[in-house]
């Protein structure tokens, strides 16, 4: 099978127009991906809705064409959302409506988001982050944590604290920005007279003078 068709049998003439169209290869292979999720967390249900090839290859023309206004990366967002969070096979329009809330959210997928957090500067809360969500699912992991181990260690419990995360803004949590750290004052700036006589008095009678 080729690795961006349809088809067992290879691309139609409709699955070989889209590979032409910008990122038309890459949709292609995020719908196959798409699928092959479905297929593995719904596998009753997936073989049930799609009793032979026919209907999958049918079914996924359909929805190439249909999710073809959304990126790759939002459509495979958008299929782990699903899987993540609903019991039952998506149709065509759940799958539409779980593109649109993952475009409009902005999210970036979690081992994106995990290197962005691993690699943001100090101090993380004055970084400029893809999406808070990152930021909040790296404070929860522990900076620290993050960048002192491998990372089949960490990302796992990024990715957990991420998917909470996401999960809440999904639900229409908005996230409010850290507080940037304040700027730290001018210790060699002097002080006014009156502070100066005060600090001097204290001293005189902290000495006994």
């Amino acid at each position: 099978m080729k690795k961006n068709s349809l088809t067992e049998a290879g691309p139609t003439e409709h699955s070989a127009n889209n590979a032409t169209e910008p990122n038309g290869n890459a949709r292609i292979d995020a719908l196959n991906q798409i699928f092959a999720l479905f297929k593995r967390n719904y596998h009753n249900q997936f073989f049930k809705a799609y009793s032979s090839e026919t209907d999958v290859n049918a079914t996924k023309r359909l929805w190439l064409d249909a999710l073809k206004r959304f990126e790759p990366r939002v459509q495979m967002l958008a299929a782990r959302a699903i899987i993540e969070n609903n019991e039952f096979l998506p149709t065509l329009a759940a799958m539409i409506k779980a593109c649109e809330t993952s475009s409009a959210l902005g999210l970036p997928e979690p081992h994106a988001a995990f290197l962005e957090a691993c690699r943001a500067p100090s101090p993380k809360a004055g970084n400029r982050w893809s999406h808070l969500a990152v930021y909040y699912a790296g404070r929860a992991a522990d900076w620290y944590f993050l960048q002192n181990n491998n990372e089949y260690v960490a990302y796992p419990i990024f990715k957990q604290h991420y998917q909470e995360v996401c999960d809440r803004v999904r639900l229409g949590e908005h996230l409010e920005p850290p507080q940037k750290p304040a700027l730290e004052s001018d210790r060699n700036k002097p002080a006014d007279k009156e502070t100066a006589r005060t600090h001097f008095s204290k001293l005189r009678k902290a000495l006994d003078l």
